[in-house]
């Protein structure tokens, strides 16, 4: 039975298609086939990181206007064999996504028989967001320790439980995660930071993970891959844990403490 997740937050820049990428790219290594969505139609990003953008042909509202099939849409991602990604258009606007056409695209994936939709969120609260959020079984909310960010994803926890489909229908209620990004713990320890804890009170929602602040998220985002293929990172570690977390396995968070420093690190600044 196919799984829709949607990548969510109220504010911009706070991680979300970074999240998305890494999200789809996690499930598909564990073996399930898998598709991420750019619903941010005007200002794309997610082909960047997915390393697929000059081989972008149609897009999500070619597929929801009818105007080409979804074989001809999909982009088959060249690192994994069951990973997809339908890209958003640069050139139209958000209006011309319909609730439903948006149906008849998730219709389309499902008798494809995918294990999981991940549906990367534009920023903010209008018409590309609620799109997005609408078909989900499960959300993400992505935050910044930060108390406007925070605010943020408060505000659209409001929004999934009462503009979503499932709500809308009476079904179970969306099940949410909290995705805390770009964490600093010498920065928490200096008061300029949120703490995982405040976070976490003041959302209420079950924790997903915690990725840490790493310059290797940058750094993979120019080279089109997603940092979760960073073994080596701190980034890709933290979003592999979330998978397992996502998938059901208890696992415990790590990059919450301020790593103490070596006798070299110390000698050597």
């Amino acid at each position: 039975m196919t799984k829709t997740i949607v990548v969510t937050s109220g504010k911009g820049g706070v991680g979300k298609t970074t999240t998305s990428a890494s999200i789809a790219t996690g499930l598909a290594r564990r073996g399930f086939k898998t598709v991420v969505i750019d619903f941010d139609v005007g200002l794309r990003n997610l082909d960047l990181i997915m390393g697929c953008e000059r081989r972008v042909v149609y897009d999500l509202v070619n597929l929801v206007n009818q105007e080409s099939s979804l074989h001809q849409t999909l982009i088959k991602d060249k690192r994994l064999d069951n990973l997809y990604i339908l890209p958003a258009s640069q050139t139209r606007d958000k209006d011309a996504l319909t609730i439903e056409g948006i149906a008849r695209v998730m219709h389309k994936l499902k008798k494809a028989e995918f294990d999981y939709i991940i549906c990367d969120s534009p920023a903010g609260i209008e018409k590309g967001a609620k799109m997005a959020l609408y078909f989900a079984d499960e959300a993400v909310v992505t935050t910044n320790p930060e108390v406007s960010s925070v605010r943020d994803s408060d505000r659209i926890l409001g929004i999934l439980q009462s503009e979503s489909k499932r709500s809308k229908m009476n079904e179970d209620p969306v099940k949410e995660h909290l995705l805390i990004t770009r964490y600093n713990p010498s920065r928490v320890k200096d008061g300029q930071m949120l703490s995982v804890d405040d976070i976490v009170d003041l959302l209420a929602i079950p924790l997903l993970g915690i990725i840490p602040e790493s310059p290797s998220v940058l750094e993979s985002s120019n080279a089109g891959k997603p940092v979760i293929l960073d073994e080596e990172s701190a980034a890709g570690q933290a979003y592999s844990d979330a998978i397992d977390r996502l998938l059901g396995e208890a696992k415990p968070h790590r990059f919450m403490e301020v790593q103490k420093k070596g006798i070299l690190s110390r000698l050597f600044g």
